[in-house]
């Protein structure tokens, strides 16, 4: 996720062959199918306005795909983070 890269602290990890997208410890998407999901918390809704809900596998609650086309902006995809996650939830503590 080298658009992520540098102040975000954004970290990854794999999980049954998809990836799981944290920012400052949270979690805020994944990669799933080839396909950049994110949280539809109301930021990203406002951001994402025609972005399409889908499900990143059987049984799991509906995400929002970021286009293609700004996949590659990576101006967008910080300011789509910044927005997001003061939204985001928290960690459940174990």
């Amino acid at each position: 996720m080298a658009q992520f890269k540098g102040e975000l602290r954004v970290t990854t990890r794999k999980m049954m062959g998809e990836y799981i997208l944290y920012a400052d410890g949270k979690v805020f998407g994944g990669i799933y199918d080839d396909r950049l999901l994110v949280k539809p918390v109301p930021a990203a809704l406002k951001l994402l306005p025609g972005a399409k809900k889908q499900l990143p596998y059987e049984g799991a609650k509906p995400m929002l795909r970021i286009p293609a086309e700004q996949i590659e902006d990576s101006a967008f995809l910080a300011e789509l983070l910044d927005a997001m996650l003061p939204e985001v939830p928290a960690p459940k503590k174990k």
